[in-house]
């Protein structure tokens, strides 16, 4: 919840969709620019969550894509001629004609960008590591192993742990434990 909380400040201030003295607009917000900073950052704050508290937690492709879609939700959202890059590419006339049409278009890719990447994160949450096959050769097993269904076959990796099922109940836990580890 904090870090969908601090998603949306960081996005919100510098596009002065909260007023603020530091940051100006020249043209007001569009009507859908705050449904679309609440749902990206939403998006943001459970990405954000699956990385806490885990000891493999590195900026990896999903957590890239995040960042993209973080982007791209702040360009949706600013002022189309506050944007230094279009205003220097395009002009002001040019950053009204062609970038403010374009918005939209950035904001939808945003939001599929940040549920991609939230998807894949959880899809892969609960995958674990497998151990590589023995490099020498299993010895010969005994009748009796060979009639055991606990024993797996000559050459084949064995799972580290299970494969735990991704719930809703897994992502309100994510949540929770990133608000509550933060003083």
């Amino acid at each position: 919840m904090l870090a969908a909380l601090v998603s949306a400040v960081v996005i919100a201030l510098p596009t002065d969709l909260i007023p603020n003295p530091v940051f100006g607009r020249d043209v007001p917000p569009t009507a859908w620019s705050w449904p679309v900073l609440a749902v990206s950052s939403v998006l943001s704050g459970l990405l954000f969550a699956t990385y806490v508290r885990r000891d493999d937690a590195e900026l990896d492709a999903t957590g890239r894509t995040g960042l993209l879609g973080g982007f791209l939700t702040y360009l949706a959202v600013g002022c189309p001629v506050c944007n230094k890059l279009a205003l220097l590419a395009l002009g002001y006339s040019g950053a009204l004609r062609w970038f403010a049409p374009v918005q939209p278009w950035l904001a939808g890719l945003a939001m599929v960008l940040l549920a991609w990447a939230l998807v894949r994160r959880l899809a892969n949450d609960g995958a674990c590591a497998v151990r590589p096959a023995p490099s020498r050769p299993p010895a010969e097993p005994s009748p009796a192993d060979q009639n055991s269904s606990t024993r797996m076959r000559s050459g084949s990796s064995s799972p580290v742990c299970s494969r735990r099922s991704v719930s809703a109940a897994r992502i309100h836990s994510a949540a929770s434990s990133a608000s509550s580890s933060l003083p």
